[in-house]
């Protein structure tokens, strides 16, 4: 069950994330990309939540303390991913101020990919 729950707070996380990036760069901000944000949120919760349970499920073998690493690693990968493809619109036109033609955030880690 805390793996359906980290699963949901993690799609939640990688909406938010993916949400203030395009409205900090003003790319895919518009109306169209707020509602495409809302309608990819009731997709993400019931499936990260799905895949932190397989993940937890396909784990259970591994010692106690090792068990949540999977799922963890997982779900850290899923934001990661939706953050560089739905949070940082290569080419769009955005705030070239702000951010590069990339629409990569400065606040984001260069260490990350985006």
């Amino acid at each position: 069950m805390s793996a359906a729950l980290a699963g949901a707070a993690a799609a939640c996380c990688a909406v938010a994330l993916a949400s203030r990036a395009r409205a900090y760069c003003d790319a895919g901000w518009e109306a169209g990309g707020r509602f495409e944000m809302t309608f990819l949120l009731v997709l993400m919760v019931p499936g990260c939540a799905v895949l932190a349970l397989l993940t937890a499920f396909l784990s259970r073998r591994l010692p106690l303390w090792a068990r949540p690493v999977p799922t963890l690693l997982v779900l850290v990968s899923v934001v990661l991913v939706f953050f560089a493809t739905q949070g940082t619109l290569d080419g769009y036109p955005g705030d070239l101020e702000r951010c590069g033609p990339d629409n990569v955030p400065p606040w984001w880690p260069g260490w990350l990919p985006a």
